[in-house]
């Protein structure tokens, strides 16, 4: 009996149910575990799960990518919860727009897929605090993540509050829900040597408090080697397949396998091939692993002032297989749907019985699952770094990549292997768009626009707020309300100086704990300076002009982000430590201990100019010439959406550090600061061996944010205000919206690759040629061949080359089978191609294809 013959016949109420709700309520259950898997209504579960932040996303985004993964072989979403998202002082709570949090639950419901809800409530995540309020610091007597009383109270509160949500949605596995685990704590196990005695007192509270709240579902604490029995200990990391769970009764879970990496700005781009990411998703499952979850798989955007670090950049792409702006990135997104069907045809064997693991030589394995009653999968592993190896499994020989794994669901057929990449690959382009004049606001002037513009004084605006001797601590006198702190002073300097009869300069010293700085002397800027990701101090060094009399110095404090994880991270500070100027006649002058004025933000922030309803907060001076590398600038323009429905990025390549805001939506702290020359990059990347994120570096020299999303939902179909702070200037009319946009499609597959029936994944050993698979975007078809080449071409897509082996007629081939076509599969057989060519070699078949 099938699950919907099932499904209907024996609960007439469900099938009611069914009817009325598409799906929504056909989750009911128990959710158990033992030493081998999740239990879910007595069926044991091998999930794959995938990382998707609803706050780094809009809601606008949500069924889509929940889609995307679902197409994707994915079973399970998953989600932090964002304390300091939610709770923005004690008691008020937010669940407006990005945080939703039960709009997203339930659009993960309707898809028919489970959820992970990882409340913490501290996260990490490379976000703001961890996750945690900033207000929560400033409570008295408050340590965080200890066995501390203050600390202990808030996080009950809001973990209840969450739980009581969930509840009173009814969005808990047991209530019928999608919810099938929920987590505790985060990565805990990493820091308990920096809390004493009460970090062991700590996690045991936890693991109590979280039980107590009688979800109905598993909780679990990751990367926590002490987890006490009530909840099941879990991995992190770039591969899990050693890990052993802290007790024999807790099956092995991984809660987070890192596709790619952050980035942070001023740095290099990290990726991790998506061979590697089969290879150590294949070895989990081959080693006993039962959840697997990709973090991230969407990773998304930090809008406004979300990221943490500090350093990282608004974009966190994470190289995941879903990108920034929702589109699958291919081929990692493909190869790992592959994957993923590779074990779900695995499953049955995996779940009913218990490995044997046979040498098959130096660095070569085989784990079998065999229950005796003919059900039976094998994994086939070669770990040498180097070296391809042919085995021998069963009386048959099989040919391993190095550093890969072969999947056998019938301990025969080879259905994938993770090195040998044939899913579909493409190239994707930013495709500029000039900014429109809106119909709704008449322009004029230059590109057709009129600019407003609205200038920030360097220095004091308003009244000041407070005046000390000495420095104060950034962080902790902002409370983290904006990013920017104003420290100003004043010097006098005598006629007699040498300097000015010299015309040399004075040089201006300063020290800072992080994380950045911009210079003014007089109202005019003098330079910046910064920390980065690896260490955020830094130091200041420049010339500068002072006249005889007096001189104002006024010195523009910057944090971006805030620590996000650590020991007692929540006592890092920021701001300037020592202030000197050289080159006088009576030596240095320490201003360190002088008096210091400040000022909290800047005049626009506080008056909301960047707000629809704040926008006259200012006198506002309009031109159709805006000013070009003015420092300290307001810059408002009305614009039209950009043509089509691709996603959309705010190209900023010409502007220097600042901030910027579509109708009123935060769009994010933007700076295409650009990596250094002298680090080393790579052009290929060996995916043999075990990844770490410097292994495979790009962008040498290159902006490490060029562009920055802005979704399509934030936009009216006229009238749009597009407002940015450059804090030291940049060229405004070369601000671009530009369209991300699949350029070509392409596909890469050698006669030897296995195949596993795209439609009946249940057909083993069908007999089938190894095929190149070309799918385009929706509504399109494919145009136009670009490339084809059976023999032995080399490159990659959008850039192939043909070798000495080519079959002269693979671009008519090709366009008999895929032109005109929304998909189409060519087949490596001799009914397409002359494969007589080059005797002895293993062919392969190149493609690039553009689909209109």
């Amino acid at each position: 009996m099938n699950f919907f013959s099932f499904f209907f016949f024996f609960s007439p109420f469900l099938f009611f149910c069914f009817l009325t709700s598409s799906f929504t309520c056909c989750f009911a259950g128990n959710v158990t575990y033992d030493h081998r898997s999740l239990i879910i209504d007595g069926q044991r579960k091998l999930l794959i799960s995938a990382a998707i932040h609803y706050p780094r996303s809009v809601p606008g985004m949500w069924p889509g990518l929940v889609q995307t993964a679902k197409e994707g072989g994915v079973d399970v979403i998953e989600s932090y919860v964002f304390w300091n998202g939610h709770e923005l002082s004690p008691g008020n709570y937010n669940f407006e727009g990005r945080y939703d949090l039960v709009k997203f639950v339930k659009i993960v419901q309707q898809a028919g897929m489970y959820m992970i809800l990882r409340i913490g409530p501290f996260v990490a995540a490379e976000w703001n605090f961890g996750g945690v309020p900033v207000w929560l610091h400033y409570v008295p007597g408050t340590v965080f993540r200890t066995d501390n009383e203050p600390f202990k109270h808030y996080m009950q509160n809001f973990t209840t509050f969450i739980v009581n949500l969930m509840k009173q949605e009814k969005l808990f596995a047991p209530q019928g829900g999608p919810i099938i685990l929920a987590q505790v704590e985060n990565e805990y196990g990493y820091y308990e040597k920096f809390y004493g005695d009460g970090a062991k007192r700590y996690v045991t509270w936890a693991a109590k408090m979280a039980d107590s709240q009688n979800i109905g579902v598993p909780w679990i604490m990751c990367q926590q080697y002490d987890a006490p029995d009530l909840v099941i200990s879990t991995c992190n990391g770039f591969y899990c397949d050693q890990f052993t769970p802290n007790s024999p009764n807790k099956p092995k879970m991984w809660t987070e396998n890192w596709p790619g990496w952050f980035k942070t700005f001023g740095a290099r781009d990290p990726h991790r091939p998506v061979e590697d990411v089969a290879f150590s998703v294949a070895r989990f499952f081959q080693k006993g692993g039962s959840v697997q979850n990709y973090y991230m798989y969407h990773g998304g955007t930090n809008f406004g002032r979300t990221s943490g670090g500090p350093f990282i950049t608004t974009s966190y792409d994470y190289e995941a297989p879903i990108d920034e702006y929702g589109l699958p990135r291919l081929p990692k997104w493909g190869h790992l749907k592959e994957l993923h069907r590779a074990i779900k045809l695995s499953e049955h064997a995996l779940l009913k019985s218990e490995p044997a693991t046979l040498s098959l030589g130096p660095s070569l394995e085989a784990d079998v699952y065999d229950d005796g009653s003919g059900v039976c999968a094998a994994f086939l592993a070669n770990l040498d770094e180097k070296t391809d190896k042919n085995v021998v499994f069963r009386n048959v020989s099989y040919h391993l990549p190095a550093w890969s794994v072969s999947i056998l669901p019938d301990c025969k057929n080879v259905v994938f292997n993770t090195a040998k990449v044939g899913s579909q690959a493409s190239v994707v382009e930013m495709v500029p768009e000039e900014l429109q004049p809106s119909v709704a606001s008449p322009s004029k002037g230059l590109k057709g626009l009129k600019w407003d513009i609205f200038v920030e004084n360097a220095g004091i605006w308003g009244v000041a707020d407070f005046t000390r001797n000495g420095f104060v601590d950034h962080i902790n006198t902002t409370k983290d309300t904006t990013d920017y702190l104003w420290y100003t002073t004043s010097i006098i300097i005598g006629e007699n100086e040498e300097f000015l009869k010299k015309a040399s300069s004075p040089v201006l010293l300063i020290e800072s704990k992080g994380h950045a700085l911009h210079a003014f002397v007089n109202q005019k800027l003098q330079g910046s300076a910064s920390g980065n990701g690896s260490y955020s101090p830094f130091k200041f060094k420049k010339p500068i002009s002072l006249k005889a009399g007096t001189n104002e110095i006024a010195l523009l404090s910057m944090t971006v982000g805030l620590q996000n994880a650590g020991g007692l991270y929540e006592w890092v500070g920021a701001g300037l430590t020592s202030v000197k100027i050289e080159g006088l006649n009576n030596g240095t002058m320490d201003l360190s201990m002088s008096k210091w004025t400040y000022k909290i933000g800047l005049q626009g922030e506080h008056l909301g100019i960047y707000k629809p309803d704040g926008l006259n907060g200012v006198k506002w001076v309009s031109t159709s010439e805006p000013p070009i590398n003015q420092p300290l600038t307001w810059y408002k323009v009305v614009v039209d959406p950009p043509s089509g429905d691709e996603p959309v990025g705010l190209d900023m390549i010409h502007m220097g550090k600042g901030l910027a805001w579509l109708n009123g939506e935060e769009i994010g702290r933007y700076w295409p600061i650009k990596s250094s020359t002298h680090e080393k990059c790579v052009d290929e990347c060996d995916y043999r061996g075990k990844f770490f994120p410097d292994k495979c570096l790009t962008g040498c020299g290159e902006p490490s944010q060029r562009w920055y999303h802005v979704p399509r939902s934030w936009f009216k179909p006229s009238g749009n205000i597009l407002v940015i702070f450059e804090e030291k200037g940049g060229d405004p009319t070369k601000i671009t919206f530009s369209k991300r946009r699949t350029s070509s499609l392409c596909s890469h597959v050698a006669e030897d690759f296995p195949m596993v029936d795209q439609e009946s994944v249940s057909k083993v050993g069908s007999g089938k040629s190894a095929a190149a698979h070309l799918k385009c975007p929706k509504n399109t078809s494919i145009s136009n061949v670009k490339f084809a080449s059976f023999g032995n071409p080399t490159g990659r897509c959008g850039s192939y080359s043909k070798g000495d082996c080519h079959d002269p007629n693979s671009i008519s081939a090709v366009e008999k089978v895929c032109v005109g076509k929304s998909e189409c599969a060519v087949e490596l057989t001799e009914e397409n191609f002359d494969r007589g060519l080059c005797p002895g070699t293993t062919k392969k078949l190149a493609i690039e294809a553009v689909c209109s």
